[in-house]
């Protein structure tokens, strides 16, 4: 399955709703960039920022790129490797990585028949990561399929330790991401903080950290900010999303961003955070500079 494909077909039955915060909305109405070609922004250096490429597919590779780094962004999220020499041709960083092949959100670690494709994909993408000097690649828990917390949970570590010496050897991280099961990925095993951090405990290891999807997060269990602050040492990567809908990241929409953007860094965090929502504007790089200016605290 293609990962791009199965996202946009996955957006299709979001909510399309979406809620107007009145609290803090003539604040956010100021990071609207000045001109939609403005070219570099002026950012803080506070925050590490990427984007995803997925909720950009319309637009060409190479124009999305020439448009990434115009903007002054330094890297794009979700990229295979037969796309990593076109970000290198514009001097980007390939700031999570997916592995060569297909990959499925539903078909995961947590249960062990898809071991046996998926440990090689992992194993084969390490190295080229080291050749091309990139560090961090994404894995999923997928579906529960009626098994409980336990066996997901061991299924999950069998699987990854055939991975993580060779993970930790090249100094690379593999990041599970948290989906919801609520709305977008029924089913989806690793869906609240808790069971991903439990995970982590059972692994040990340095590099496996979870992808801590703010949008998924808030729908599936709220409290991002305490969240963040109580297990920031199991994240190793973050994604943005206007809730409901997985939209624009501005007033309207319920989460404010400047606050979850400074409780990151109060962490420490030192990482990319990644904006991942479908623009619903028509001009969708004047919405991905807002976020980012809305993120840059």
């Amino acid at each position: 399955m293609n990962p791009r494909s199965s996202r946009r077909k996955l957006i299709k039955s979001m909510l399309a709703g979406s809620a107007v915060l009145a609290t803090g909305s003539q604040l956010l109405s100021s990071y609207i960039p000045k001109s939609k070609t403005s070219g570099s922004l002026k950012l803080k250096g506070n925050i590490h920022h990427s984007v995803c490429r997925w909720c950009y597919d319309s637009i060409p590779l190479e124009t999305f790129c020439q448009n990434v780094k115009d903007m002054g962004l330094t890297a794009i999220d979700l990229i295979p490797p037969k796309d990593w020499p076109m970000l290198q041709k514009y001097g980007l960083y390939s700031s999570m990585c997916y592995v060569a092949g297909d990959i499925s959100l539903t078909d995961g670690f947590a249960d062990t028949k898809f071991h046996t494709k998926l440990i090689p994909q992992y194993l084969e993408v390490i190295p080229l990561m080291v050749q091309a000097g990139y560090k961090d690649v994404i894995c999923f828990s997928g579906s529960r399929r009626g098994m409980d917390d336990e066996t997901g949970w061991n299924n999950c570590v069998k699987g990854l330790q055939q991975i993580l010496p060779l993970a930790e050897k090249n100094d690379i991280t593999i990041h599970m991401e948290l989906l919801n099961s609520k709305v977008n990925h029924k089913d989806y095993m690793c869906d609240h903080t808790a069971w991903g951090v439990a995970l982590c405990k059972k692994l040990g290891s340095p590099n496996f950290k979870l992808l801590y999807d703010i949008y998924h997060m808030q729908i599936d269990e709220g409290d991002v900010i305490r969240t963040i602050g109580d297990h920031h040492a199991y994240i190793g990567h973050y994604h943005t999303g206007g809730v409901p809908g997985r939209h624009e990241i501005d007033e309207t929409q319920e989460l404010y961003y400047p606050a979850i953007m400074k409780a990151i860094v109060a962490t420490g965090f030192k990482g990319y955070v990644a904006q991942e929502f479908v623009p619903a504007q028509s001009d969708k790089i004047a919405s991905l500079q807002k976020a980012v200016l809305i993120c840059d605290i």
